[in-house]
C-alpha cells in the first residue's frame, strides 16, 4: 500500500470510496428558496413535532440519516460508523439525533465546516479498511442557533446586512467501498484545513471571519496537488455569503487565481437574497450539507460536473470565548468529488 499523503495537508485515495446515497431534509423557508425542488423532504413544521428547538434539530438528523440509508439499499446493520456534528453545545443535536440509530458514533465539531470534516474522516475510514460503509451527517436549525449564539427569537433584534441566516436543514450521505454502479460520486481526495485567525471580532459577519480560512485551504489544495483552479469544474464553499464571497474572490485574484467563473457558495444558492430577506445568505452546518445532498451530488451523478472541490467553511464562534473578548477564527475542510463514469 503506497503513501497516500499529498503535500502538507491533503490525502489522495488509491481506491476512492463512493458516495452511495444522499438525503436532504430542510425547513419551509429553505423549501421556498431557489433549490426547493432539489431537496428530498421539506418540513412545514419547524418544530418537527417536538417540544423544543433542540429536539427538532435532532429529529432532522434522524430523518435524514434514515432516508440516506434507505436510499443506499443497505440495512442499518451494514453501517459501521456514524460521523456527525452540529453547532450546539456538547453536540446535543447529534447525540440525541443518532441515539436511536445505535451506530458506533464519532461526534465531530467544525462549526459550519462539519460536513466536510465528517466526509473526510469517513472516507479515510472506508478507504483504510476500517469500515465498509459509514454515514456522514451535519445539521443546523435557525431557532436553536439563534437561541445559543445570538438572541432569543422573542427579542426581535435587528440584523445587520452582513449577517447570514442559519439554515434549518440536514444532509446525510452514505459512503462506502462500492459497488459503484449506482454511486452518486467518488471521493478522490481531501484537504484538511487549519485554523486561521484574523483577529476578527464581529459575530454578525461570519462570512468575513471564514473567508481567509477558505482562501488558505484552496491555496493549500492547489499546492499539495500541483494544480490550479482549472482542475475543477466548480469550487463550492459552504456559507461565505455575499460578504465572504467577495473577500475570497478578491484575495484569490491577488494570489493569481481567478475562480469567479467556476465558483459557487451554498449560502448564496439556498436563499433568494431579495425575496427572502436573509441578507448575506445562508449559514449553519446544515447549509452546505443539504445543498451538497440535494443539488451538488445530483449534478455530479448526471455528469454536468466532472470534478468539484466541495469546501464547507466554519466560523469557530463560541459564546464563552467571544464574551471573554476572543476573536472568531475560521476553518475550511475540502473534499474532492468526481463523477463516476
Amino acid at each position: 500500500m503506497g503513501k497516500k499523503q499529498a503535500g502538507r495537508a491533503s490525502v489522495l485515495f488509491e481506491e476512492p470510496p463512493f458516495v452511495l446515497s444522499a438525503a436532504s431534509v430542510v425547513g419551509k423557508k429553505e423549501g421556498d428558496g431557489p433549490l426547493g425542488t432539489y431537496f428530498d423532504k421539506i418540513e412545514m413544521d419547524s418544530m418537527l413535532g417536538k417540544k423544543n428547538w433542540e429536539e427538532a434539530e435532532s429529529e432532522l438528523q434522524t430523518r435524514a440519516s434514515k432516508l440516506a440509508i434507505e436510499k443506499s439499499g443497505l440495512s442499518q446493520e451494514e453501517i459501521r460508523y456514524y460521523f456527525g456534528g452540529d453547532l450546539l453545545g456538547q453536540l446535543i443535536a447529534t447525540s440525541f439525533g443518532s441515539m436511536g440509530l445505535q451506530f458506533p458514533m464519532f461526534g465531530i465539531y467544525g462549526a459550519c465546516s462539519t460536513m466536510g470534516e465528517a466526509m473526510g474522516l469517513g472516507a479515510m475510514a472506508v478507504e483504510g479498511g476500517f469500515a465498509d460503509n459509514i454515514v456522514a451527517c451535519a445539521s443546523s436549525h435557525f431557532a436553536s442557533a439563534e437561541k445559543q449564539f445570538r438572541f432569543p427569537l422573542e427579542y426581535g433584534n435587528q440584523r445587520p446586512y452582513s449577517a447570514t441566516w442559519t439554515v434549518t436543514g440536514c444532509g446525510a450521505v452514505v459512503i462506502g467501498a462500492g459497488p459503484s454502479e449506482k454511486a452518486l460520486a467518488r471521493i478522490t481526495g481531501i484537504t484538511t484545513g487549519k485554523i486561521v485567525d484574523m483577529d476578527f471580532k464581529d459575530s454578525m459577519n461570519m462570512g468575513a471571519a471564514m473567508a481567509m480560512a477558505a482562501l488558505d485551504t484552496i491555496l493549500q489544495n492547489f499546492r499539495d496537488l500541483g494544480v490550479d483552479e482549472t482542475y475543477y469544474d466548480r469550487i463550492i464553499t459552504g456559507d461565505l455569503g455575499q460578504v465572504g464571497r467577495r473577500l475570497l474572490l478578491d484575495y484569490l485574484s491577488g494570489a493569481g487565481h481567478d475562480i469567479e467563473s467556476r465558483y459557487l457558495d451554498c449560502g448564496i444558492l439556498i436563499f433568494d437574497e431579495e425575496a427572502q430577506d436573509t441578507h448575506a445568505g445562508g449559514s449553519g452546518c446544515g447549509c452546505s450539507a443539504s445543498v451538497l445532498c440535494g443539488y451538488i451530488l445530483p449534478k455530479l451523478e448526471e455528469g454536468a460536473w466532472k470534478r468539484v472541490l466541495f469546501l464547507p467553511t466554519g466560523a469557530l464562534l463560541s459564546t464563552v470565548s467571544f464574551n471573554e473578548g476572543q476573536s472568531v477564527p475560521g476553518i475550511a475542510h475540502a473534499v474532492i468529488l468526481e463523477h463516476v463514469e
